[in-house]
């Protein structure tokens, strides 16, 4: 048996948005700036998956700007934000995706910017009035806040933290990367003006994902060479990804209140087996919290012991795929920024199991049983 728990890092692909694709990879060939017939048709598609992302997050069509994923949208949206807007101060937290958090360092480091870290709690969620207080002294600030973290699961109120952005003016960009397809957003209520999200983190192709340039906000041009994504992006665009973008979107939203009650099920049910059969374990973050957690992430923290060092290479020996830490340093042996930032002096054990609609309850079962061979303990019965 081999159980795939690492969604959060990537999830496979639907066979329904393979059909969609499909016909763009071997008939519909045609460049979308063509004018002629094969090029309109493409063309076409594109624009249709465009007015499908933005029919769902209610916004324009204008306002989805299509990137080969989350990372290069986070870098777009921060670099441009704050040259297009001239901020001379960045606020974030030290446990963004490193997409985050390595660009705003670097804007930091050339002086661009400076940068100042958001207090969290002991869970690591964001201290919402040392926010406030960052926004009273730097007004007109970038804030760079994730939705919900991709290692331990935390999920942010995104709706009071606009709220006080636009109270004092400031530029609001979320990564929405773990967020996108399994929650909904409304961007006629939620004031954000940049966010980024990935196709691959919601059963859609790897290498595409978008940008949501709130057109009241909007930003300098990030890719010279062509007129490509109204002016923004330049480059052919990646059509049978973008396709599968939206296809994967549209069946998300279709079926998301089904998929969330079959994955919540499977995670509360791990949570208790977990309890039950491993002794000393306990969560990360707020990862075992249903209402606080992103329900497709469990993050375990494990006692000390001399088979954490081999834990993640000994599930994969016995046929479970699991995370130590970011979904995109998986298989890594650095240790997580994450929990680092959050447990600086630990020295128990963590790993990330992370679900989606094809994982199934013999699946939970399977790896609670490796899991008590790994730390030599009876399963209970």
């Amino acid at each position: 048996m081999r159980v795939y728990l690492d969604n959060a890092a990537t999830t496979p692909l639907d066979p329904e948005v393979f059909e969609a694709m499909k016909p763009f990879m071997l008939e519909d060939f045609g460049n979308p700036s063509s004018t002629h017939a094969h090029g309109r048709k493409v063309r076409s598609a594109i624009e249709s998956g465009r007015k499908k992302v933005a029919e769902l997050l209610n916004c324009t069509p204008g306002e989805i700007i299509f990137t080969s994923g989350g990372t290069e949208a986070d870098n777009a949206i921060i670099t441009c934000a704050i040259k297009t807007y001239d901020l001379k101060h960045a606020i974030s937290t030290p446990i963004e995706h490193h997409a985050v958090t390595h660009t705003l360092g670097i804007l930091a480091k050339q002086k661009t910017v400076e940068l100042h870290h958001v207090k969290l709690d002991a869970q690591g969620h964001v201290d919402i009035s040392h926010l406030e207080e960052l926004l009273k002294s730097f007004p007109r600030a970038l804030v760079s806040l994730m939705h919900a973290n991709n290692e331990i699961g935390n999920i942010l109120d995104l709706q009071t933290v606009s709220d006080l952005c636009n109270q004092y003016k400031a530029y609001l960009h979320s990564d929405t990367v773990q967020t996108m397809g399994h929650y909904r957003h409304d961007l006629k209520v939620l004031k954000v003006h940049g966010m980024a999200a990935a196709a691959h983190k919601f059963h859609g192709p790897k290498g595409t994902g978008f940008m949501y340039i709130n057109k009241d906000k909007k930003i300098q041009q990030f890719v010279h060479g062509g007129a490509q994504e109204r002016n923004m992006r330049g480059g052919t665009e990646n059509v049978y990804g973008i396709i599968g973008l939206a296809k994967a979107l549209e069946i998300c939203y279709r079926e998301m209140a089904e998929h969330e009650q079959h994955i919540t099920k499977l995670k509360t049910y791990m949570i208790e087996q977990l309890y039950e059969n491993i002794p000393g374990i306990e969560f990360n973050g707020d990862s075992s919290n249903l209402d606080r957690s992103l329900y497709t992430v469990l993050n375990v923290s494990i006692p000390e012991s001399e088979e954490n060092e081999m834990l993640l290479f000994n599930l994969d020996m016995k046929g479970i795929s699991a995370s130590g830490g970011s979904a995109c340093s998986s298989g890594a042996s650095t240790g997580s920024h994450v929990l680092g930032a959050i447990y600086p002096n630990s020295q128990r054990g963590a790993v990330r199991f992370s679900f989606s609609k094809y994982n199934k309850t013999q699946e939970i079962d399977f790896v609670i049983e490796k899991m008590a061979e790994i730390y030599k303990v009876a399963v209970k019965n």
